[in-house]
C-alpha cells in the first residue's frame, strides 16, 4: 500500500509539472492596473441566476465556461445550464467560454480527442443559434497534457487552469492560473488576502468556482461568500473584467 501511494504521488507530481512547464506559450503581461476576473466552470444554473445577478448588480461581467454536452443535466456541481441560459449570459453582459463538449478530463483524454471536443462544442453552440466567439478555454478536471496545450492554442487566445495564485509578469497563455473559491470557502480571509496580494503585484487574479448556492456542492460556494469577495474586489481598485476582455487588457488579443 505504501508503495502504491508513493507511486500515485509521483505520478501526480509528474502530471502537474508537465502541465505547467512543458509546451508553454510565454507572454509578458502589459497592464497599468491590476485585473480581477470571475469565472464559472461547467456551468451550473446557480452560477448564472445567483452569482450572475450579483455581478450584474455591480455592472460586472463574468465568464461562463460551457460544456454543451452537459446542457440540461444534473452533474456533481448541480443543475447545469439550460438552452435559454446561454442567451441570458450574453444579454447580461457576461461571456461564454469553452469547457469542451463532453467535459473531457484534461489529462486522461488524448490530445486528439480533446481537440475534437473543442470543435464539437463550438459547432453545437452555432447549431443552437448562438454565434458568440469562444475566445478562451478552461481545462476540465485537471491540468492538461503538453500535447493538449499545443492543440488548444490553435483555437483560443488564453487557456485557464488552476494553481490557487494570480498571474503576473511573464505568463503561460496556455496555462493561465486561477484561484478556486471552494478550496478556501471556510477561510474567507485567505481569499481576501489573495485579492490584496494580486493588486500589490499589479497582477491578474482569475477567480473560479462552479455552483453558487445557499447549500453548495463541494465544488461551489455560498452567495454570501461570493458577495463578500465581489465587494472586496471592487474596493481593491482593480479592473474587474471577463477573461477575454482581460486578455485584451494585457495585450494578448489585438484587435484587427
Amino acid at each position: 500500500m505504501k508503495l502504491g501511494r508513493l507511486w500515485e504521488r509521483c505520478a501526480g507530481r509528474f502530471q502537474r509539472e508537465s502541465s505547467v512547464r512543458i509546451a508553454r506559450r510565454p507572454f509578458r503581461m502589459r497592464t497599468a492596473t491590476p485585473i480581477i476576473s470571475f469565472s464559472f466552470d461547467d456551468f451550473p444554473r446557480s452560477a448564472l441566476h445567483v452569482a450572475g445577478s450579483i455581478l450584474q448588480s455591480q455592472e460586472i461581467g463574468g465568464t461562463y465556461y460551457t460544456s454543451l454536452g452537459l446542457m440540461g443535466q444534473t452533474a456533481p456541481t448541480g443543475e447545469i445550464f439550460h438552452r435559454e441560459d446561454l442567451a441570458r449570459v450574453l444579454a447580461g453582459g457576461h461571456e461564454l467560454g469553452c469547457h469542451t463538449y463532453a467535459h473531457c478530463h484534461s489529462w486522461d483524454t488524448s490530445p486528439e480527442e480533446f481537440e475534437a471536443n473543442i470543435k464539437r462544442n463550438s459547432t453545437a453552440l452555432q447549431e443552437l443559434g448562438i454565434h458568440a466567439p469562444l475566445e478562451s478555454l478552461s481545462y476540465p478536471i485537471s491540468g492538461p497534457r503538453p500535447g493538449t496545450k499545443r492543440r488548444a492554442r490553435k483555437y483560443f487566445s488564453g487557456c485557464r487552469a488552476g494553481g490557487q495564485i494570480y498571474n503576473s509578469g511573464e505568463v503561460d497563455l496556455d496555462h493561465l492560473k486561477a484561484f478556486f473559491l471552494e478550496q478556501s470557502r471556510d477561510r474567507p480571509e485567505a481569499i481576501l488576502a489573495m485579492i490584496d496580494a494580486a493588486v500589490a503585484a499589479n497582477g491578474w487574479l482569475i477567480f473560479a468556482t462552479h455552483d453558487v448556492d445557499p447549500d453548495p456542492t463541494q465544488f461551489g460556494c455560498t452567495p454570501e461568500l461570493f458577495e463578500l469577495v465581489v465587494a472586496h474586489a471592487i474596493r481593491s481598485g482593480a479592473k474587474i473584467l471577463p477573461v477575454s476582455a482581460s486578455l485584451r487588457e494585457i495585450g494578448a488579443i489585438r484587435e484587427a
